[in-house]
């Protein structure tokens, strides 16, 4: 049997792994390499948050995020508007130029701007993220904004951003 890693070190391996992985982890793969339960990953979690660590949870696990100047991306937040049913058109056409989805972001007419962490960046993160909106038979957020959301997306090169954005244009996603 492994041995629980305690406090600050399981916390300070927390982070390594993070880091060195592109990848999101899920809470239970986190908790199986550090013998713990996933609650006490979640607690965690939210420890080295609120000491300023860049992590954020997404649909498909934690990522630690690189830090602005060591960042190179380029960014940019489209509005967007379109159906329920069309999502995972929206968002197959965005990752199919090599667009990360960062977040999604509402403006609710009581709660002001929801944001939602999303990472999404490939077909497949996309087929595991509709699958469990429609498995936990949850609303999408622009469901409750008659269909407009804000997306930020991420690229290497803006130029995959222009892509993204004309083809999303043409399908008539792009809020006018």
């Amino acid at each position: 049997m492994r041995k629980k890693l305690t406090g600050k070190v399981r916390r300070d391996s927390l982070l390594a792994w993070l880091k060195d992985n592109q990848n999101p982890l899920t809470g239970t793969e986190l908790a199986d390499k550090a013998n713990v339960s996933r609650q006490v990953i979640v607690q965690d979690i939210s420890l080295l948050k609120a000491q300023d660590h860049p992590i954020i949870a997404t649909s498909n696990g934690y990522i630690y995020m690189k830090t602005e100047e060591n960042n190179k991306d380029y960014r940019r937040v489209i509005a967007c508007k379109h159906a329920r049913n069309e999502t995972k058109e929206e968002l197959y056409t965005i990752v199919d130029f090599g667009v990360i989805v960062e977040n999604v972001v509402i403006e609710h007419p009581i709660y002001g701007d929801l944001k939602a962490s999303l990472m999404i960046s490939s077909r497949a993160d996309v087929d595991k993220f509709v699958d469990k909106i429609e498995e936990k038979n949850a609303p999408y957020l622009l469901e409750l904004t008659d269909g407009v959301h804000n997306h930020t997306l991420v690229a290497n090169e803006e130029e995959k951003l222009d892509q993204a954005f004309q083809a999303l244009q043409e399908k008539g996603f792009i809020a006018e």
